[in-house]
């Protein structure tokens, strides 16, 4: 007896790749690298970034991008699965909200951040991006349980970053003056 049902919903999924399965991974592709570009095109590593004084322990910015382009990656894989477990409109429709959701407010971090040059509301904003990926870890659960956990890289990164930001914002405050 299988005691991992969601890795038979998993390998199932993978199995039954018809051209509407595939169409709706590469959907899921499309959408999730379209809001990692529009956040890169929105983050601006210019002489004002350079001036700020950052903790001891922030990640070199090269690891910045390899970080973000698994997380999207892992997003993607993850809205795909949880669309492909979604039986009805109406779990469709939540799959897409939880997500479209998280994807503006990923987006606006950026801009409040790295365009206004405001890391001060950035950090009230991440709170709700916070609270949107952890909507979308418990959202999908009972869709599938391999959607959410591969969400937890993100939550996880979203939460150093947190930190990351209020330790900027303390290290080189007040902002807007």
């Amino acid at each position: 007896m299988n005691r991992h049902p969601e890795h038979g919903l998993l390998m199932a999924s993978l199995g039954r790749m018809n051209h509407a399965s595939l169409r709706a991974l590469f959907l899921a592709f499309v959408l999730s690298y379209a809001t990692a570009g529009i956040g890169a095109a929105l983050t601006e590593l210019g002489p004002w970034y350079f001036a700020l004084r950052h903790p001891s322990w922030k990640p070199p910015d090269a690891a910045f991008g390899v970080i973000w382009s698994t997380i999207f990656t892992l997003c993607a894989i993850s809205g795909w699965l949880a669309w492909q477990a979604a039986d009805t409109a109406a779990l469709r429709r939540r799959v897409l909200v939880l997500f479209g959701v998280n994807a503006v407010l990923n987006i606006v971090w950026s801009a409040l951040y790295f365009k206004l040059q405001r890391p001060d509301w950035a950090l009230f904003e991440v709170v709700f991006l916070w609270l949107s990926i952890l909507a979308l870890i418990m959202g999908l659960w009972r869709l599938s349980r391999w959607a959410s956990l591969l969400l937890i890289t993100y939550w996880v990164w979203v939460s150093i970053a947190a930190v990351l930001n209020v330790q900027t914002v303390m290290l080189n405050g007040p902002f807007g003056v």
